[in-house]
């Protein structure tokens, strides 16, 4: 497969806007989908980040291998970052973000307090891919009427300051994806729960890709949703077994929609496609 490009202007010029505006907020909160914990997460921003205060949301936590993101949450505290797990549509999500947001500050708070400076809002930004969920979390955390702040010294004409609460502010920035995906496992992956367009990879190799994944992990799943399927077969054997035994004659297309849209369903159940034993290795914070 061959290296996918995918950076559009309105990326490119997002990526600058993280740049210039890290510098006004307390930490920035990396938010990534729970089902792809290191895939999700987009490396160039990584490098902007550096050494600020950092808080990591694994969101739709709901549609997540529970025992997996839990090896996952374990993994980056050991390596000493600040990691919440979500489901951003559920109404705890404010309280749980606001105070997973404090403890990441307690110290720079406590410092200002002794010298007679007291902190009552922290800044962030929200920075992700897109379809990690962060509109709805945004939602989430301002309200159904989103309230601007107002202007800030450095905020670039196109992003707005939302306030959550009394004890938080978020820098609103748009989804970034980075400028091509090396690892093309990672592609398939990100392809796979939809974070990318469906055009830029073709549906078959995505397809495969699944099949495989859910033969070494899920093969219960694959047995319990497709009746009948022989997992001694190879992927592509498989793919015509079953569309014929679906009725689709050699319309593998229409099975390649039909699979991944129960894969992005969770008709397959609760799944993560990164795992802390292969991938752990390579992630880069």
């Amino acid at each position: 497969m061959a290296t996918i490009q995918w950076f559009p202007g309105h990326m490119s010029k997002a990526r600058r806007q993280v740049q210039e505006n890290i510098k006004f907020v307390d930490f920035v909160t990396i938010l990534v989908d729970a089902r792809l914990p290191l895939s999700s997460q987009n490396p160039m921003l990584t490098k902007i980040v550096g050494d600020k205060p950092k808080l990591l949301i694994l969101n739709k936590a709901d549609l997540a291998d529970p025992v997996r993101t839990k090896e996952w949450r374990t993994f980056y505290e050991s390596q000493g970052i600040k990691t919440l797990v979500i489901n951003s549509k559920e109404q705890s999500t404010v309280k749980k973000v606001t105070d997973a947001a404090k403890a990441l500050m307690a110290d720079k708070i406590a410092r200002q307090k002794e010298r007679g400076i007291q902190i009552e809002t922290l800044r962030t930004m929200i920075i992700g891919i897109p379809n990690a969920g962060k509109s709805t979390l945004m939602n989430r955390l301002a309200g159904k009427k989103i309230a601007v702040v107002g202007n800030k010294p450095g905020v670039t004409k196109g992003q707005q300051w939302l306030k959550s609460n009394k004890d938080l502010e978020i820098l609103d920035t748009p989804g970034i994806l980075w400028p091509k995906f090396e690892d093309e496992v990672v592609g398939l992956k990100l392809a796979l729960t939809g974070a990318i367009k469906d055009q830029l990879l073709p549906m078959d190799e995505v397809t495969i890709f699944g099949l495989n994944y859910f033969k070494t992990y899920y093969p219960e799943r694959l047995k319990e949703r497709f009746k009948g399927i022989d997992l001694e077969e190879e992927a592509p054997e498989m793919i015509m077994s079953l569309t014929k035994k679906l009725g689709f004659r050699d319309d593998y297309d229409r099975f390649y929609s039909l699979f991944v849209k129960d894969v992005r369903d969770g008709k397959l159940g609760l799944y993560t496609l990164d795992r802390v034993e292969v991938d752990g290795d390579n992630q880069g914070n």
